[in-house]
């Protein structure tokens, strides 16, 4: 093979030129990534001004990144590309709880409560029983395992986008199971909300012709010994958005019921169990 560069060996010549000692799975990765971004503009018979506009996108999109956000995860999460990466590394057996993104806004920390506790703290919203138990694959109840649960409030913020707007910890709490494995809380029937869209990832949406909404979740860390790292959000079914979610979060196993109360203590009772894997499977 010729040593310099050509459209036809491209590809090739770039993966030769890495050192004999690179680490493996560098190797094998930076290799397999230089193969498919060379095929794709290849393909595409990518333009030097389509180039020059990726440059630019891209620089943009790292301008914009700080300590409070991550436009490039946004990227990720727009492309369908993070929920990918979540699916391949949590695959799980037949009915085990699904997956889905994590999402920027989960604080470690949050206090924990009592079973039933009410974590809305604004007072806003419309109120919501969820209860459920943490189960295994046989549906035994698991014991001593962690519910950790956040959601936005009734104007689609979360509490850190809003310091001292809403009340530290608004519509966060963790629960930790008994015996029987139940767990129940009192927050709102949480609503839709737009990922910011003021960067260069919402201009991309507005020329692709996307909207920036998720669909209306709560979102759960559920964690218990000898079990595999539960992340999840369950998702209200009648949401316009459930199909359309911006960052493909939605699984159709997590569609949870919502149920309207006429005499309850609440206005709405959202009931689901949560299964997990043993680390072993």
């Amino acid at each position: 093979m010729s040593r310099y560069f050509t459209e036809e060996t491209s590809m090739e010549t770039v993966n030769a030129r890495m050192g004999a000692d690179v680490d493996p799975r560098l190797r094998e990765v930076m290799a397999c990534l230089v193969r498919h971004l060379h095929a794709f503009a290849k393909e595409i018979h990518l333009t030097q001004e389509e180039w020059e506009v990726g440059i630019d996108f891209l620089t943009k999109t790292g301008q914009i990144c700080s300590g409070e956000r991550q436009e490039f995860i946004l990227l990720s999460d727009v492309l369908g590309f993070s929920m990918l990466v979540d699916a391949i590394n949590n695959r799980r057996p037949a009915g085990a709880t699904e997956n889905t993104v994590f999402g920027p806004f989960h604080v470690d920390g949050a206090p924990v409560r009592a079973m039933g506790t009410c974590i809305s703290l604004d007072g806003k919203g419309e109120s919501c029983l969820f209860e459920g138990k943490v189960i295994d694959l046989h549906g035994n109840p698991i014991e001593g395992a962690r519910v950790d649960v956040w959601s936005d409030n009734a104007d689609g913020f979360y509490d850190v986008q809003q310091p001292g707007i809403q009340p530290k910890w608004n519509n966060r709490g963790v629960f930790v199971t008994g015996k029987d494995g139940a767990y129940s809380f009192v927050g709102i029937k949480p609503v839709s909300y737009p990922i910011p869209d003021d960067g260069p990832v919402g201009k991309m949406l507005g020329k692709l012709g996307r909207h920036p909404y998720r669909p209306a979740h709560m979102h759960y860390l559920v964690t218990a010994d000898g079990y595999q790292r539960l992340v999840t959000h369950t998702f209200v079914g009648d949401d316009a958005y459930l199909e359309s979610d911006a960052v493909f979060g939605v699984k159709k196993s997590l569609v949870a019921p919502f149920e309207r109360l006429k005499d309850g203590a609440t206005l709405w009772r959202s009931p689901f169990d949560f299964v997990l894997t043993p680390v072993s499977a």
